[in-house]
């Protein structure tokens, strides 16, 4: 019973946050789930390297910063607490990996800082949104909606996607042949 009033609550500070732009109600959901994404980063095998670099602290407000952005932007499903979580965890991700791809080609950014000139980022797109929702109607498959998420949107190789993702996908030639399937039924709705 306690865990649904927990979740309840935090997904009503959840919704404060992103219909009514409540910060203090964002500042107590970032206290509450602090330690989990601490608890998620020192877990992380590419953790020792990435923080080499930079601090815990940076990648937790990033991982942060790029949730609520996806968040207000209506790219996160709010209907339970754990599709929220992952959501934020794949955020905590996407900034320990880009922080590994940065550190292994210096001089290199996929992806700028906020505020940083740079490439142009896939979720600065004016459409970004829009474009992942038709492409997630696309893909009716989970498997296939993770693996483009992967490929498209965190622009991770599929060598990388092994690499760190090796509880999900194990094989590098699946994922190409996925990437195939998921790039042609893009490909046939264009037409």
């Amino acid at each position: 019973m306690e865990h649904d009033v927990n979740e309840a609550y935090s997904l009503e500070l959840l919704r404060r946050t992103i219909a009514e732009g409540d910060q203090e109600a964002r500042a107590e959901l970032q206290q509450r789930w602090n330690e989990i994404l601490l608890g998620w980063l020192r877990s992380h095998p590419g953790r020792e390297v990435a923080c080499r670099r930079e601090s815990e602290e940076y990648f937790i407000a990033m991982a942060f910063e790029r949730f609520w952005q996806a968040a207000i932007e209506g790219q996160v499903a709010c209907q339970a607490l754990a599709e929220v979580l992952a959501y934020l965890r794949a955020s905590l991700n996407g900034v320990v990996l880009e922080t590994l791809r940065t550190n292994s080609h210096p001089g290199e950014s996929s992806r700028p800082t906020p505020g940083e000139p740079g490439k142009p980022r896939v979720d600065d797109h004016p459409d970004a949104s829009e474009i992942w929702a038709r492409l997630q109607t696309m893909l009716d498959d989970q498997r296939e909606q993770r693996l483009a998420y992967l490929l498209f949107h965190c622009g991770l190789k599929p060598k990388e996607i092994v690499r760190f993702y090796p509880q999900e996908w194990s094989d590098v030639q699946e994922i190409r042949c996925l990437r195939r399937t998921i790039l042609q039924r893009v490909l046939c709705h264009a037409n």
